[in-house]
């Protein structure tokens, strides 16, 4: 590679608060969903319990016990030259019940204590207000993001949030990855981004869209806030995209995959255009859904459009068309013979990536930002506390490829590269250790065993390099 990015480009990793932090009963917080998360594995899906039951382990409590490391983590990712780095405010260290009318102060200096820790090495701490982490209160008491009394709640979270920290935190989102739950017969994609727990006979495709509109109109509220607080603040939304290619050049299949990318994707039509597509406005009547959207949702919608849209990419997806137009992932996608996948299943395809920034380019016009992006795999730690994760650099390599062709070749206007999981973490799939993404090894189990030291891998020092020169020494 020759060609090298912009000055400013944000290079840097990304993860969440609940995945790593652990202490989830320190400093004052409250539990939250993630808290009520079993292990799982790729075979078998983490369980959603009600109460913490005893003899059953959570990974969430202890992630990689980031809370009382922070410090040397973060010296490490300066060594690799970050220039920035993603993670969440865990939305019950502040409010542990979700709904109390003063913030916990104890949370709110912890994350003070962070973004000083970051800013010291010249690393820009971005920010996503509502990463899977909601307070289990709010879940309990409300029913999740099926109330719209969480509208306020969340916009009081939000504004403690932008008047804290305002001088300190540039770049934010609100959801992360709030498309997710277009696959909504899958109860954990539901619970995740909005907290409800279907019952026998709920429309759960009805629920999730009511769902979806009421944090729709609070992220859109949570804009407006921030720029009222402070207007140099850049608020973005956070999308899962996943290109849906279809199965063949069949013309129902390529109809159907457009479909299909249309209703994963629509909530960035209203993140950035602050409107509902009409192809969704006639299936909502064409189904009966006589959702609770009113004249003043759609004001708000219109004057909190995002600055800009950031995204996580893993891998795409392929689509068959089979006598249906309503897009259900949980049936409708097959295997693409043109591409590997990883011990997980999931596709490897770093071309993707290409296609995913030009899509969006082309749909939105609006900065880019790629806020996720890696390899989960298994890592082996040696006799002498080495991984040698070419595999790893292999994959991260081939995407940072693509991602220079948008960029130079497409015109993509692309802020910044923050690869998931920097540090070994809980996955927030199957809870696992063993899946591990990161740069640094932490040593830790399933279980949370081990001596919870961290070891910086090969891809650490590749990455190192990379950053030093702004993308132009992949090798």
């Amino acid at each position: 590679m020759t060609k090298t990015f912009k000055d400013g480009f944000l290079w840097g990793g990304a993860v969440a608060a609940h995945q790593l932090e652990g202490a989830y009963q320190e400093g004052g917080k409250g539990l939250s969903i993630a808290d009520m998360m079993t292990l799982g594995s790729r075979d078998q899906a983490r369980e959603l319990t009600d109460e913490i039951v005893p003899g059953t382990y959570y990974p969430n409590h202890v992630g990689n016990d980031f809370y009382h490391h922070y410090k040397e983590d973060v010296k490490l990712m300066a060594e690799m030259g970050f220039k920035a780095f993603r993670t969440s405010i865990a939305w019950s260290r502040i409010f542990p019940n979700g709904d109390e009318t003063a913030p916990n102060e104890a949370g709110l200096a912890f994350y003070d204590d962070l973004f000083d820790e970051l800013l010291k090495y010249g690393i820009q701490p971005v920010i996503t207000l509502s990463h899977f982490e909601m307070p289990l209160n709010l879940v309990k008491k409300y029913g999740g993001w099926a109330n719209r009394d969480l509208i306020t709640i969340f916009a009081r979270f939000a504004h403690v949030c932008f008047e804290r920290y305002h001088d300190k935190v540039k770049y934010w989102m609100t959801f992360n990855e709030i498309n997710n739950q277009t696959n909504y017969e899958s109860d954990i994609s539901v619970y995740e981004n909005s907290g409800i727990k279907f019952k026998a006979g709920d429309d759960k495709q009805k629920l999730m869209y009511q769902a979806a509109h009421y944090e729709l109109v609070a992220s859109a509220q949570a804009v407006q806030i921030a720029h009222a607080i402070d207007p140099s603040l850049q608020v973005g939304c956070m999308l899962a995209f996943c290109p849906i290619y279809p199965a063949s050049s069949k013309p129902e299949d390529i109809l159907f995959a457009q479909r299909a990318m249309d209703s994963r994707l629509y909530f960035g039509d209203v993140h950035v255009n602050g409107t509902y597509p009409n192809w969704l406005q006639a299936y909502f009547t064409e189904k009966g859904y006589d959702l609770d959207i009113t004249d003043r949702d759609l004001e708000i919608l219109k004057k909190g459009t995002v600055d800009y849209v950031a995204f996580s990419y893993y891998m795409s997806f392929t689509a068959k068309y089979s006598g249906h137009w309503d897009y259900r992932e949980y049936s409708d996608l097959v295997a693409n013979p043109y591409i590997k996948s990883n011990d997980w299943g999931w596709a490897i395809d770093p071309v993707g990536l290409r296609y995913a920034l030009n899509w969006m380019t082309t749909r939105w016009h609006k900065p880019l930002f790629i806020v996720e992006n890696g390899l989960g795999a298994y890592d082996k730690l040696t006799a002498d506390k080495q991984v040698h994760d070419d595999y790893r650099i292999d994959y991260l390599r081939d995407h940072l490829v693509q991602m220079e062709k948008a960029v130079a070749d497409d015109g993509v206007d692309l802020l910044g590269y923050l690869p998931w999981g920097c540090i070994d973490l809980v996955s927030a799939s199957t809870g696992e250790m063993k899946k591990r993404y990161g740069f640094i090894y932490v040593d830790e189990d399933d279980y949370g065993r081990g001596s919870f030291k961290r070891y910086p891998k090969d891809s650490f020092y590749w990455y190192k390099k990379v950053i030093a020169s702004n993308g132009a020494n992949l090798s």
